[in-house]
């Protein structure tokens, strides 16, 4: 018998992901924090929140929001200093809850890992009680609560994650997963972000199942590599592995802004979330890298990249953050308004990182 994915068997991947991990590290340390809304981040004028409480996430505020916007929509918020070092601690604690249950851990950053559960090591059939029961052992050890996510594949998982936050967990069956994309806005869809969503609704592309309706010579038309991944996803169908272990040749991130920029401040603001992304992945998966590349699309969509690499791995994000202002200062002032910035990190190696006490958000 098939499924969705057209294989024998259905896989079993669980997606988890602890509630606003930082911020929740932090409570958790302090009670004097619980119950109120804390960013973590400096509130300074090129800050940027790394974690929000759920306490502030009621007032609008979110990772990668401006420090000076957060503190606008939230004039009570606290900021609280980063600690990278006991949020990778914590980490570790984690991963080695996961070990428990499977070798076959891919994680995505410090506080979520997809997880292959379909021969694990427990010998347990249903997936959903190895997710409670992970999520239960998470509290147990740590303090702090985790949701979580199951299904037949990587991106219905993740989705899943998200249904029940904080502190729950839902499941996508085979048999709900089509229907369950079709009725979802494709701005929600994972892989789908801001400046996609925009062009998939100036293609009339709103939900699932406009996207289903798109034939796949129509969406590598329009998406090119990423066109088959969408055509596959608006299925229901992912059929991407959870990959342990894995040194990628790269890491990058990059983002369209709203409006074209101009000026350096601006853009160093832009980076800075992207900074912190890329560097998350290097930590979780303790990969250090060697050459960082910056990309600058402009306006009439020209662009450029510049590179630079160091002789040995880098040990902070400050570092990071230093060779990126280092190659984006000298092309200031632009001679047309930047419509894209991305950071890509490459030269990638296997590296234990000895992580500051207090590694900077913002420069």
């Amino acid at each position: 018998m098939t499924n969705a994915e057209g294989s024998e068997r259905p896989r079993k991947i669980v997606h988890v992901d602890m509630d606003a991990f930082y911020a929740s590290v932090e409570q958790r340390d302090n009670p004097e924090l619980r119950g109120m809304p804390v960013a973590v981040g400096y509130p300074v004028a090129r800050g940027v929140v790394a974690a929000a409480s759920y306490e502030a996430r009621k007032f609008g505020v979110h990772s990668a929001m401006p420090s000076v916007t957060a503190k606008r929509k939230c004039p009570d918020l606290i900021f609280v200093r980063p600690r990278f070092d006991v949020y990778k601690a914590v980490s570790l604690q984690i991963r080695a809850i996961f070990a428990e249950y499977t070798p076959m851990i891919e994680p995505l950053s410090l506080d979520e890992a997809y997880l292959d559960v379909t021969e694990n090591l427990k010998g347990m059939e249903i997936a959903t009680e190895i997710a409670a029961e992970i999520r239960a052992k998470i509290k147990q050890v740590t303090g702090l609560n985790a949701s979580a996510g199951i299904s037949y594949n990587k991106f219905l998982a993740k989705m899943a994650s998200d249904l029940n936050k904080p502190n729950g967990q839902a499941v996508i069956t085979p048999k709900n997963g089509p229907a369950f994309v079709e009725a979802l806005p494709v701005k929600k869809f994972h892989g789908v972000g801001p400046a996609t969503a925009e062009k998939m609704h100036r293609l009339g592309i709103e939900t699932g199942a406009d996207l289903k309706d798109k034939t796949l010579e129509f969406l590598v038309e329009h998406f090119g590599k990423s066109g088959p991944y969408f055509y596959g996803i608006a299925r229901g169908i992912d059929n991407r592995q959870v990959k342990p272990d894995r040194v990628r040749k790269s890491v990058g991130a990059e983002d369209t802004f709203s409006e074209d920029i101009h000026s350096f401040e601006p853009a160093r603001d832009g980076l800075q979330p992207l900074i912190e992304k890329v560097w998350a992945y290097c930590e979780a998966n303790e990969i250090g890298a060697k050459t960082v590349t910056l990309k600058v699309k402009y306006a009439d969509f020209s662009q450029i990249t510049r590179s630079k690499t160091v002789t040995a791995p880098l040990q902070a994000i400050g570092d990071l953050e230093e060779v990126v202002g280092l190659l984006l200062a000298p092309i200031f002032p632009p001679r047309r308004g930047i419509r894209l910035l991305g950071v890509t990190l490459s030269s990638l190696e296997r590296q234990t990182f000895e992580v500051a006490p207090q590694l900077r958000l913002a420069l």
